[in-house]
């Protein structure tokens, strides 16, 4: 069966919007933790001014701190020149570079324009010049909460001038949950066939539910990474509406129930999806934590005996 790889993105892109500062003993634990638990990739953190994120503020001192594991990569966010400067001297395994598909949305999210951002990432790889593997993350890439759809060629233009500069990888997210597996189906077929030289991941959100059904046809489709975030954090503080992202368990769950191979310590991941409601002070989202895996059964009423 088919190797998936899962990426997680919860104490970047989980963390970011949370109200209440994250101690950094707390984040360099729990990433300590889950690098045990066997993800193909980390998302620690992002370089972005601590004016603009206060959560991530401690950006240098988390990479500074974190045990690196033999097979995973550590990979932080990067908004811009200087934080591509800050982040160098970070070591990180892989700088993600983002902009959105959608003009609204980036001005929302960016405050600039499409091709203003295109520039300001180009010179970022330019930059970098192949010190440190580069993904891009092309956010509302199945549609915006403000335009409404976000044509499949608009995304396959930016894909590809992109790739024109020499990246690594390509992250197609679904910002706002607007996905549904048709779409994705076809947003998937196409990108492999055209990009064949890139690694592919799909980041998707559970907004409207559909989180994991359009894993599956992701999967189906042929696509092997995937970002998701610990017990279903995260979402973006300018898309209206949008709430966390897939739960990294529940799909890791998923897939494995199906016979696919993640690498993934499903018991050691759920022990620490358990243990996240206390780190950020709420509940979260994820489900199989709550419930236990599919496969763990419970004891009979000690009456069936009767009965039988």
């Amino acid at each position: 069966m088919t190797r998936i790889y899962f990426n997680d993105v919860v104490t970047r892109d989980g963390f970011q919007i949370e109200p209440n500062f994250i101690p950094t003993e707390d984040k360099v634990r729990l990433i300590d933790a889950m690098s045990q638990c066997g993800f193909a990739k980390i998302e620690v953190t992002s370089f972005t001014s601590p004016k603009a994120i206060p959560m991530l503020r401690d950006a240098e001192e988390v990479m500074g701190r974190i045990k690196r594991v033999p097979g995973v990569e550590y990979t932080v966010l990067v908004p811009n020149l200087r934080g591509a400067e800050r982040a160098l001297e970070s070591r990180a395994d892989e700088f993600n570079l983002v902009m959105s598909t959608s003009e609204t949305h980036n001005l929302a999210n960016l405050r600039m324009t499409r091709e203003k951002s295109f520039a300001g990432l180009a010179e970022v790889i330019k930059y970098v010049d192949g010190k440190t593997p580069i993904n891009v993350s092309l956010s509302t890439a199945f549609g915006c909460p403000m335009e409404g759809d976000v044509p499949q060629e608009v995304v396959e233009h930016f894909c590809q001038r992109f790739a024109d500069l020499g990246v690594r990888g390509l992250t197609i997210c679904d910002t706002t949950g607007m996905a549904n597996p048709a779409q994705v189906t076809k947003m998937s077929e196409s990108l492999q066939k055209k990009f064949p030289q890139l690694q592919m991941t799909m980041h998707f959100h559970n907004t409207r539910g559909m989180g994991l059904a359009n894993v599956l046809a992701a999967v189906q489709s042929g696509i092997i990474r995937f970002d998701g975030s610990l017990g279903g954090l995260g979402g973006c503080p300018y898309a209206p509406g949008a709430s966390g992202n897939i739960s990294s368990e529940d799909a890791i769950h998923m897939l494995d129930a199906m016979g696919y191979e993640t690498g993934i310590n499903i018991p050691k991941l759920l022990e620490l999806a358990r243990e996240l409601p206390q780190i950020v002070g709420h509940t979260v989202p994820g489900q199989v934590a709550k419930a236990g895996r599919s496969c763990d059964l419970h004891p009979a009423p000690e009456y069936i005996n009767d009965l039988k």
